[in-house]
Order: structure tokens, then C-alpha cells, then sequence
């Protein structure tokens, strides 16, 4: 198969090119092999940076063959496992690429490796490779080795023998060359290089969006850095982490123990921190999930002081902590009920483990992974500039803003040191020469001390011992402070400052709360901000009564708010049953269903939609677009104050069609949603926007007072 090139490069491709020959590749090649070796990216880019590190057509044409027969000769596929074994043993040697663990033969007395494709297992390894490559014993690492059959004289000997090992990494990094490279291009251009080496077109992106991608990387040269990210699935959180570097380690948030992470008391094996720049725990959100609170305990110490004890004995270490996680609600339902920290597990909802965050990144802000946001450009090999963080690891830049900035001595020491080095790993990320003018400076301190700010505004929601202050800074060179806040304090100043003692842990809110949400001071501003009005329709605060209404065929001036408004308005769920969701326009129905509820629902609550419908049985082919579309839905509404959900049910006497509300109402429909006559969709179109401008079909509705739901 043959990959379209370009039919020209950017401006900026073609200054990668210049200023780094050799060490970049186009990321599309990446994207394309991946889809059939299901090996990490560093691995793939390792490949590709020695065989397609070039613009010319024919050299990647011929570079991607050549890798192509690589991955098809030596990359070892589960399912081929066994084909590999019987090569192996017909040419008593043969090179393979899989990932190899080593563990410790304590009555034999020597080390073993494991390949984890391959399957062979209890393999001698000299002593030799374990000392060069310590990786090998925790976690395992990527390369290429050379895997010699010979049946033993001692039948319990292994047949399999290593001849050669080979890591897969580049071979070394001149510091030096990066930053005379990096000095050609402006702040901007960096930052979309950086954006690309990461695998996504920075087009789409904002700057602001940039940096929320970015932050993920200051993990890997900075050391012992603890970055929290929270927010909808989708967006990429954990691609860094499990595809970047081969210094990092993705694990499941479930799986830790102590001894695997820290030490094991009861051989001294040094875990996961030892080892590794970045520990990334993935998943690391849900209620269900078993904690062990004396791993939380030496989280917290390690987090704070970078040591751990085994016994008696104090040990350090520098590897950076990220946690990664989903959130449920929306965030404006987490700060009017609860707080951010609401998805974790309850024993990690701890403040003297959450003020150890140096940085909550807001994963609601960060673009879901769509098709059109991957890069078609240039970027580093990834391995290439995984060394160039590791290197800056080495390097502190916590104190380069003061020679522009003062920090308001209200600050609390432990909010420095987190602000600071974010600051500092964003400069090194992005600035690694420590030169930036005052402005990028000022820049990266106020987008660092944001993060750090959500961190504590949070905490003090379920702490009322840790104390509220501001967070300002000020120009050396005169002028006004300036007070950082997060955007959802500007975006929700109602709930922006309620504290332990009006938050009902039940997850209501207290009516103090509501009260003052009315109407609120924006601190910043003084400028008097409303709380978002809820959308009523004609008869709104007159009681509902029961009764029977009757829409006309090829009418004009229907929506589901005139409709249905009254009756679904002050409800948290509401159950749709109409067998026949089926069609793109029934879907579409059902999203403008969801919108109307959305919109009237008071900002910072929630109303909880289900469908019950029928399945698309007349080809398989159907039923696949059915699913797609309403987890499509489904996946859209996730983080809004209407999550929906939705069932099949398969019942012969399923026809009935209704809402029901769990405050007391039935709406029984004769037509379902599908009240509205076809017409044309264009965004030009008022009937496209405006309900109100399409013709009915004629159809009945009844009202019906039912018992409410607890």
C-alpha cells in the first residue's frame, strides 16, 4: 500500500526538515503502520527515524517497505507466536522484536527474561544485560533480540538462548545541537512542532489549548512532578504516557500495590519508582475501586519529601506522578453539589494527598480526539525528544520568572512550589535555553499558577481547616497586581466560592446556596453576574393540570418546549420509551428532546434522561448505525447537565410511547417525537433551527398525573 505524499510541505515542515535532518518523520507514516503492529509509537518511530527520516517520495516509499518487511519478518504477533518458535528452531537463530521482562531465579541463582508476544518464558539472560538495561526488571522494555534454539543436555535446562539484545532507543542526543536548533524557530512555531511531535495538528488549536496539551509532557523533565487530569473520556489523557517515551509507564490506577510501586519489604526490590521518569496511573477515577490506605500513606510522603522507607531505611527516588481519571458530571454540577474530586476513589479524597498535586490540569477543556486533529506533518521521533526531557530533567528553571515577577506573599509556600514547577517545566518544554521575554514569561507563570490554584480552591471545599487566599502577581517594573482564578470561577461565580459547610455531602445543596447563587459579585470585576435564567414556556407558574392536547396536521408555531416544557421543567429524570429511535431523523429528534431539557435545567444541576427503544432489525448493517448514533449521543451528553443513557428492549408488545418524569408526570404521545413533516436541512434553513417553523404531522398528547419517584 502506497502513502500519499504531501503535495507540499508547510512552512514549518520544511524548517523541521532544515533545522533537524534525521530526527523527524511525517507523523501520518506513524499512524498508518500502527493500524497493523500493535506496538508502542516510540518503537514504530525508532524504525521510521532510520529508514523514512527524509522528504523525498522515493527514500520514504522505499524506508516504509523496509520497515514494513522488518515489522512482517520480526515483529512478533500473539497469534503467530508459535510459527515464530518453529523459525527459530529451523535456523538455530533468528532476530525478534517483542517485549522482554526479567525476573530473578532465586533458587537457580540467575535471571530470566519473559517475551511477552513470544510466550516463551524462564529464558537465561547474562547478568551482563540486566546491569546495562535495569528497565528489564520492572516493567520490561522494547528490542530487538537475538533468540538462539539448542535442545540441553540437562532436560530441564531452557532450549531457547539470548545471543543479542539491542534496546530500542536512539543512541544519543546532543543537548548542545537541540537548543542551536531551537533557536531558529519563534515561540509560536515551537510550540506547533512540539504539538506535532505529540501527534496532533495544531491548527485547530488554540493556544490556550496548546498549553492543556502540552502541560502532559512536563512529567517527563521534571522531576518528581505530581499533574492531576480529570475530565471527559475521549480526549487523549493517557496517549502521552502509554505511546511518548520510553521512560514512562502507563499502569491500570487498580493494579498498584506498594511493593510493586515503591518497595518490597520482603526481598528489598526496589518498584516502579526507581525505575522510571513518569508513572502514570490510569483510570485512576472510581468509586468501586479497592484502595489500600497504606499506599496512600506513602504516596503522600514520597509526593511531599521524594522518599519511601523500606524498614528502617529512607530511600528517594525522582520519578513524577500523574493521575488520570473520568469525570461524570459537568462542571458546573461538581461546583454547585460537590467539588472535582467527587470521581475519585473516597480514600484518595484525602487533602494532605490532594495538596501534593502540583497541577490539575482541566481535562473538560481539552478538544476530544477526532481524525481531523491528528498530524499529517512533521515531528521529532519521539524517542529523540524523550532524551531531550530526560536531559532537562537535570535542569531547574523554578526561579527564572522573579527576575520580572513578585508572587503576593499571601501565597502559601506549598502553592509556590507547586506553581513553580509547572512554570518550570512548561519554560523547559517550551523555552529549554531559559530565555523568554517577559510577556511568555508572565504567560506561563499565571497559566501555572492557575493550575495550582484549582488544586487548593478545590481542597477547600471538602477541608475547612485549609485556609482560602489569593493568588497574585505582580510586574517588578510597576503596575497593577494581577489575581489569577481559573476559568470556571469567572464562568460560575454563583457557586465559585461555596465551602464545607454549605455543601451537603448527599450531593443537594444547601438553600443558602441557592440563594446566593441568584445573584454574585464577580471579585475581579464588581460587576454584577446572574445566575443563567431558566427557560420557561407560556403557562410556566401556573399549576399543571391534567389534560388532553390535540397538534393539527401542516401546522406551524410547535416545539417540544411549548409542548412538553411545564411538565419536564423541576424534574432530575426522565424515562422516554418510544420503540422507534431508529432513523438519523428520530436521532435527530431525540438530540433536540435533550437540548430543551438541557436548556431548562438551572445551571449547576442535573436531569438524567433514559430511553428504552426498539432495535433496528431489518439488517444488521442498520442496527450498527442505530448503536452508533445513540452512543454517539450518549458520549455528546456525557458532560453536560443532561446525561443520557438508553436500552433496547426486544418485547412483541412494545408500541406504547410516553415521558415520564420522576416528579409526578406521564406524557403519553401517540407519535412519539416524531411530531415534525420531513423538510430540508441546511444551516441556512429556518426549520433546521427553529422548530417552531416546521409543519406538523397531527398527533395527540395526554397529561397524566403519576406517583412520584423517590
Amino acid at each position: 500500500m502506497s502513502i500519499s505524499t504531501p503535495a507540499a510541505h508547510s512552512p514549518l515542515d520544511q524548517k523541521i526538515l532544515e533545522h533537524f535532518p534525521g530526527l523527524v518523520v511525517r507523523k501520518d507514516l506513524t499512524t498508518e503502520l500502527k493500524q497493523n503492529a500493535v506496538v508502542p509509537t516510540y518503537v514504530l518511530e525508532y524504525l521510521l527515524g532510520q529508514h523514512c527520516a527524509t522528504d523525498d517520495p522515493e527514500q520514504i516509499q522505499d524506508g516504509l517497505e523496509s520497515v514494513r518487511r522488518i515489522l512482517a519478518k520480526h515483529y512478533v504477533h500473539r497469534n503467530q507466536a508459535e510459527l515464530v518458535k518453529s523459525t527459530i528452531k529451523d535456523r538455530g537463530s533468528h532476530k525478534v522484536i517483542d517485549k522482554l521482562t526479567v525476573s530473578f531465579n532465586e533458587k537457580a541463582g540467575f535471571h530470566e527474561v519473559e517475551f511477552t508476544n513470544l510466550g516463551i518464558k524462564k529464558v537465561p539472560i547474562d547478568d551482563s544485560y540486566v546491569k546495562r538495561f535495569p528497565k528489564l526488571l520492572v516493567g520490561g522494555i522494547w528490542a530487538i533480540t537475538d533468540v538462539e534454539y539448542e535442545l540441553p543436555v540437562d532436560p530441564k535446562a531452557s532450549p531457547w538462548q539470548i545471543a543479542g539484545l539491542k534496546p530500542i532507543q536512539v543512541a544519543g542526543v546532543s543537548f548542545e545541537d537541540f537548543l542551536e536548533a531551537r533557536s531558529q524557530f519563534t515561540t509560536d512555531e515551537w510550540m506547533d512542532v512540539l504539538m506535532q511531535s505529540v501527534g496532533f495538528n495544531p491548527e485547530p488549536f488554540t493556544r490556550r489549548g496548546k498549553l492543556l496539551t502540552l502541560i502532559r509532557l512536563i512529567p517527563f523533565c521534571e522531576r518528581n512532578y505530581n499533574l492531576m487530569e480529570l475530565g471527559p473520556k475521549g480526549t487523549g489523557k493517557s496517549h502521552v504516557y502509554a505511546e511518548f517515551s520510553p521512560h514512562g509507564m502507563l499502569i491500570s490506577g487498580s493494579e498498584v500495590t506498594a511493593p510493586k510501586l515503591f518497595v518490597s519489604n520482603a526481598n528489598g526490590k526496589i518498584g516502579l519508582v526507581g525505575y522510571w521518569d513518569c508513572i502514570c496511573f490510569d483510570e485512576f477515577a472510581g468509586k468501586d475501586k479497592k484502595v489500600d490506605k497504606t499506599l496512600v500513606d506513602i504516596m503522600k510522603n514520597y509526593m511531599a519529601n521524594r522518599t519511601f522507607s523500606r524498614g528502617i531505611e529512607q530511600l528517594s527516588a525522582e520519578a513524577s506522578m500523574v493521575f488520570m481519571g473520568n469525570t461524570q458530571k459537568s462542571v458546573a454540577y461538581m461546583l454547585k453539589h460537590s467539588h472535582f474530586y467527587e470521581p475519585l476513589p473516597d480514600k484518595y479524597i484525602d487533602s494532605a494527598f490532594l495538596d501534593r498535586i502540583h497541577a490539575f490540569n482541566p481535562g473538560w477543556e481539552v478538544q476530544p480526539v477526532r481524525h481531523e486533529l491528528f498530524c499529517t506533518g512533521y515531528g521529532f521521533v519521539v524517542d529523540y525528544i524523550a532524551e531531550v526531557l530526560k536531559h532537562l530533567r537535570t535542569e531547574d528553571f523554578t526561579g527564572l520568572y522573579k527576575q520580572h515577577f513578585e508572587i503576593s506573599s499571601e501565597v502559601s509556600t506549598r502553592d509556590q512550589t507547586g506553581f513553580e514547577k509547572t512554570f518550570s517545566g512548561l519554560m523547559k518544554i517550551i523555552h529549554p535555553d531559559g530565555k523568554a521575554t517577559p510577556d511568555e514569561i508572565g504567560e506561563l507563570l499565571e497559566f501555572a499558577m492557575e493550575c495550582r490554584r484549582r488544586v487548593r480552591e478545590q481542597i477547600l471545599r471538602i477541608d475547612a481547616t485549609f485556609k482560602a487566599n489569593d493568588f497574585d502577581y505582580k510586574p517588578l517594573t510597576g503596575g497593577a497586581a494581577v489575581r489569577v482564578q481559573t476559568p470556571e470561577e469567572k464562568q460560575y461565580p454563583q457557586f465559585a466560592n461555596l465551602r464545607p459547610g454549605l455543601v451537603d455531602s448527599s450531593g443537594g445543596s444547601d438553600p443558602a446556596v441557592d440563594e446566593q447563587a441568584a445573584t454574585t459579585t464577580e471579585p475581579t470585576t464588581g460587576t454584577q453576574v446572574a445566575s443563567q435564567p431558566s427557560a420557561t414556556s407560556v403557562s410556566a407558574g401556573s399549576e399543571l393540570k391534567e389534560h388532553h392536547l390535540v397538534v393539527p396536521e401542516n401546522s406551524k408555531g410547535w416545539s417540544y418546549r411549548r409542548i412538553f416544557g411545564d411538565y419536564v421543567q423541576g424534574c432530575s429524570g426522565i424515562i422516554i420509551k418510544d420503540p422507534y429511535i431508529r432513523a438519523f431523523h428520530q436521532i435527530r429528534n431525540l438530540v433536540e428532546f435533550l437540548r430543551m431539557v438541557n436548556e431548562l435545567t438551572p445551571q449547576g444541576d442535573e436531569v438524567s434522561v433514559h430511553l428504552v427503544t426498539g432495535a433496528d432489525s431489518d439488517a444488521p448493517e442498520k442496527f450498527e448505525r442505530q448503536m452508533e448514533n445513540l452512543n454517539q449521543v450518549k458520549d455528546s451528553f456525557a458532560e453536560t447537565a443532561t446525561p443520557f443513557s438508553f436500552e433496547f428492549d426486544a418485547s412483541p408488545n412494545f408500541h406504547a410511547r410516553s415521558i415520564t418524569t420522576n416528579h409526578g408526570w406521564k406524557i403519553s404521545l401517540d407519535r412519539g417525537l416524531d411530531i415534525f413533516q420531513w423538510f430540508e436541512s441546511s444551516a441556512l434553513n429556518a426549520a433546521t433551527n427553529l422548530q417552531e417553523a416546521r409543519l406538523t404531522k397531527g398527533c395527540e398528547v395526554s397529561f397524566i398525573r403519576v406517583e412520584k419517584e423517590d
